[in-house]
């Protein structure tokens, strides 16, 4: 039986909050000369102090599976892994299809037909294309299992900073075959196999510098975007690239050198939401549509950000954890 990690836990909980921070702030990246620019200011903050989320489900995956020492069977590696993530994304992708087709003018079949036949090609809702890149890693990691089984620490440490030289060419536009997004992706499989089992980077390392790559990245978006008076992030709002990986890397280390020192009230409560983490991030946009889509953001974002992220966040929680309690439907919510 694999020890129970429950800085795991933590990172899930707050990764899944910071999706639902995420798409709870969309309607507000757009609104730049709109709004008051102390709103929207605000708002992109949120933005760019939750960028880390993704990476960290991504590591997570990595510290676990590059961990395991056992025998790779593929029938049991399709079935049980692969697949655990595979069906439900289609099914909740052909459900989210025909929500693509609700307006407030009512239901446009032709939206929701033609989101789902571009199925193969692009996610048929915004939070799901997230499986677009972590699905295609399944094929990655028995690869790196048996790479970082044969080689040294010294070795696998080497790989993952050849990997962060890329994300920093791909940061200033240095395009390559370096670029295509498996590539990129697929290093924080390695980072957090070396974050779990070595602690490398080490935290004195990654706290200055991932509140430095913080406040570098607000400050990168917010300037541009009031210079050319529109929205615009370059690619330092994106998953593949040096300041997010640092980010993510701190946030990892943070929860594990504190994450065990919680006691057994916390400890418990962080559980029962990561049980249902993936549940919440599939199911959010749910309740997040009314939100949208009658605009109801009715004070400064400060209040709103965090209400609807509650609000919505807690009612895909209830919803997960009650289709979990049937076997009938627990596959929906792995």
């Amino acid at each position: 039986m694999r020890q129970k990690v429950w800085y795991f836990d933590i990172l899930r909980c707050l990764a899944a909050v910071a999706v639902v921070v995420i798409h709870v702030l969309g309607p507000y990246r757009d609104q730049l000369g709109i709004i008051p620019n102390s709103e929207w200011i605000t708002a992109t903050t949120f933005n760019s102090f939750s960028r880390w989320a993704v990476p960290i489900f991504i590591m997570i995956t990595g510290a676990l599976m590059l961990s395991d020492r056992r025998e790779f069977d593929a029938k049991y590696y399709v079935k049980r892994r692969l697949g655990k993530v595979l069906l439900p994304f289609v099914v909740w992708s052909i459900f989210y299809a025909g929500l693509s087709g609700f307006t407030l003018a009512g239901f446009d079949g032709t939206v929701a037909l033609d989101t789902l036949v571009a199925l193969p090609v692009h996610e048929t809702y915004y939070h799901l294309g997230f499986f677009y890149y972590f699905i295609p890693l399944y094929f990655i990691i028995p690869l790196f299992q048996i790479f970082v089984r044969k080689y040294e620490q010294s070795t696998v440490i080497g790989m993952t900073c050849l990997w962060l030289t890329l994300t920093t060419l791909f940061l200033f536009k240095i395009d390559g075959p370096w670029s295509q997004e498996l590539v990129l992706y697929s290093g924080y499989l390695l980072m957090g196999y070396c974050l779990f089992q070595y602690r490398w980077p080490p935290l004195k390392w990654l706290f200055p510098l991932g509140i430095a790559a913080l406040l570098l990245t607000d400050y990168m978006v917010v300037s541009k975007s009031l210079v050319l008076d529109e929205y615009t992030v370059g690619r330092w709002m994106s998953y593949k690239t040096l300041n997010t990986v640092i980010i993510a890397a701190m946030i990892f280390a943070v929860c594990q050198r504190y994450g065990e020192n919680l006691g057994n009230f916390w400890q418990s409560k962080f559980t029962f939401i990561s049980k249902y983490s993936l549940g919440v991030y599939l199911l959010h946009p749910i309740f997040l549509w009314p939100v949208r889509a009658f605009d109801l953001y009715f004070a400064h974002p400060i209040i709103m950000i965090p209400f609807w992220t509650i609000i919505c966040g807690g009612l895909a929680l209830v919803s997960s954890w009650w289709l979990a309690k049937s076997p009938k439907t627990a596959w929906l919510v792995p």
